[in-house]
């Protein structure tokens, strides 16, 4: 628990890792801006500096979060529609869901508080753009399917295999390798 807050230097980050920790222990509801300030040791108004309210900070994280996964889009669409380009894209989504693994299990937990938020939406339409770049041309539905599910594996992977044993390297290669099976047999036609 510890090693997050050391990692992360600045107070807008170690607010936003406290914040994601507590709302995991005890639920977003029954976390109070005080009780986050509490545990960073620092004062209200400290707090207040950088965020008015708990939505803020949701929102803040969620801003960091996606950033990677909107550069990744973008990339995506200066490259060609190669299977080597979607490819990369899973093997990149991968890695920027590794590091979003947090604020997912607070997606899944609190998906009330999503709805509020309306947070649930843009990722929807990001998901949703990420997926027209892993499409063939004219996807068939069974194509769709496949590329659906690459993505949706990458996502079930970080809830599902939480609790199996075994190093979370090892597990993301697995999943990711599972990812670019389904990719690759949607690129080429049947």
């Amino acid at each position: 628990m510890g090693s997050s807050k050391q990692r992360r230097g600045n107070t807008r980050q170690r607010i936003q890792d406290v914040a994601l920790e507590l709302f995991a222990e005890q639920g977003y509801e029954k976390t109070s801006l005080r009780e986050i300030a509490e545990q960073l040791d620092v004062t209200k108004a400290a707090l207040y500096y950088h965020f008015k309210t708990k939505e803020d900070i949701v929102v803040s994280l969620f801003e960091d979060l996606t950033k990677p996964i909107d550069e990744l889009i973008e990339w995506g669409r200066e490259q060609p529609p190669t299977l080597e380009t979607k490819r990369e894209l899973v093997e990149r989504y991968s890695h920027a869901l590794a590091d979003a693994a947090p604020l997912f299990r607070f997606m899944q937990e609190n998906q009330a508080t999503m709805r509020e938020l309306s947070i649930g939406e843009i990722f929807k339409s990001r998901m949703t753009t990420l997926l027209d770049q892993l499409l063939p041309p004219d996807a068939t539905m069974t194509e769709r399917v496949r590329c659906f599910s690459a993505i949706f594996s990458m996502h079930a992977g970080l809830f599902v295999l939480k609790d199996v044993e075994g190093d979370p390297e090892e597990k993301r290669n697995a999943i990711l390798e599972v990812a670019t099976d389904l990719i690759t047999q949607a690129h080429h036609r049947a």
